[in-house]
């Protein structure tokens, strides 16, 4: 009797352990496609960290070892920003189809139009909601529904190089403090045209191009400075007005007095920057990210909002974050919610915001005496504008714009014109936009 228990008792186990075994054979094989375009960044707590393929790849390890509920290969793949239609939008129900985003929600805003991108509120804890100002939240929702999570809050100024200004005597428009300063339109004129007129002939006073889409927010942003809001109150673009045309005009006047680099509808914003790294260039665009660049490369440089009519200047405010696409994969779907989740649930991965503006309000006080110098832009805020006005197809409008500012720098056309020609292109690819909306159920 004895020896029959021993029996049963050890087939019992061999049983369960091939039960077990198959078990572990039925866990799921899931291949997530993480994709990222190009984005500068810095973490505090790892310096491995330096851009947005960095940050993906180190959340992926951490996944990968972590997570129990399937098998997962995360690949993190980063593409070109002009290079960005094929990778998301032609990549749709091919096996790159992108799972996973993390961009500029001023880019990601138009693929919730696509029927593809899922909200993500049953992602979201009330820890986690709580942790995030309102008005972060806000920017990545629509009809009530959290398409975006944002992670890093983001905010465009321009920057000069002091060693540029003292060369030129513009000494009194430099900075002695971390400060974000704000010039006249008639203080501008004295800069640009000093600047001009004493550096050597292969050194630009400021950064301009229009070869693609690239940086367009920012020649959008110089377009308010006589006054113009840009959009009317219905979300279109309104710039043919007295303040529209002015701004224009104003440009048109600056290219043709040789303010910004020879040939500039011919040059892309990485072409000005490497204009601006190697001392060639005395005002380019800055933000948190480039910050650490510049200081790396030994950079004396000072810190200068848009230019705006009433003198208090602009920036350009917007957030990184994640979005999530489903590819007609209910398991792979789940999983790449979970892969966000993990982000915001994991201490060490939310910590890799305290670098740049971090959105969670617990790493904002963890870190608080490590981000000092981000308080400039905190401070700044109040100078942020929507650059967007939440329209479906801020791609697509971008994709229109930007060959209206080449034939602004081409000199062939009246500031009237281009004022007229911009409203046209750009609002038909809003209302494009509006009538092929589809958000996903």
């Amino acid at each position: 009797m004895k020896k029959l228990l021993i029996i049963l008792t050890v087939s019992l186990l061999i049983v369960f352990s091939f039960a077990g075994c198959e078990k572990e054979e039925e866990k799921l094989n899931i291949v997530l496609n993480v994709k990222t375009p190009a984005l500068q960044m810095n973490a505090l707590t790892n310096d491995e960290i330096v851009d947005s393929y960095t940050f993906l790849k180190s959340i992926a390890t951490l996944f990968e070892e972590r997570y129990d509920k399937a098998n997962v290969t995360v690949n993190v793949m980063q593409f070109e920003k002009s290079k960005e239609n094929r990778e998301i939008l032609e990549s749709f129900n091919t096996p790159r189809a992108t799972d996973v985003l993390y961009e500029e929600f001023f880019n990601m805003s138009t693929y919730i139009h696509s029927g593809k991108v899922v909200p993500l509120d049953d992602i979201i804890t009330d820890e986690i909601r709580n942790d995030i100002d309102d008005s972060y939240w806000e920017n990545g929702m629509l009809n009530g529904k959290t398409y975006m999570i944002p992670y890093l809050g983001m905010q465009n100024t321009l920057c000069y190089n002091k060693d540029l200004f003292r060369q030129v005597g513009l000494d009194k428009y430099i900075a002695d403090e971390d400060i974000i300063q704000n010039w006249t339109l008639d203080e501008w004129d004295e800069i640009l045209s000093t600047l001009k007129a004493k550096l050597p002939k292969n050194v630009y006073p400021m950064m301009m191009y229009a070869a693609n889409s690239m940086g367009d927010t920012h020649i959008i942003t110089l377009l308010r400075s006589h006054g113009s809001k840009f959009f009317d109150e219905n979300g279109r673009i309104h710039i043919n007005t007295p303040e529209g045309i002015a701004a224009i005009q104003w440009l048109m006047d600056y290219n043709e007095k040789g303010y910004f680099p020879t040939n500039a509808e011919t040059l892309e914003i990485d072409d000005c920057g490497e204009l601006f790294y190697n001392k060639q260039l005395a005002i380019h665009i800055n933000n948190v990210a480039l910050d650490a660049t510049l200081r790396k490369c030994g950079f004396d440089y000072g810190h200068v909002n848009f230019p705006s009519i009433d003198g208090d200047g602009f920036n350009s405010t917007f957030m990184n974050g994640f979005e999530v696409f489903d590819n007609d994969d209910a398991e792979k779907l789940a999983v790449a919610k979970d892969f966000v989740k993990f982000v915001y649930e994991t201490e060490e991965l939310l910590d890799y915001s305290a670098g740049s503006i971090p959105v969670s309000n617990r790493v904002a006080k963890k870190f608080a005496n490590e981000l000092v110098s981000r308080q400039k832009y905190i401070d700044n805020s109040k100078n942020g504008w929507n650059f967007t006005a939440n329209n479906p197809a801020w791609r697509d409008v971008r994709a229109v714009f930007y060959p209206n500012i080449s034939d602004l720098l081409e000199g062939e056309m009246t500031a009237e014109e281009i004022a007229i020609q911009i409203e046209e292109t750009c609002n038909a690819a809003i209302e494009k936009g509006y009538a092929e909306s589809v958000l996903h159920d």
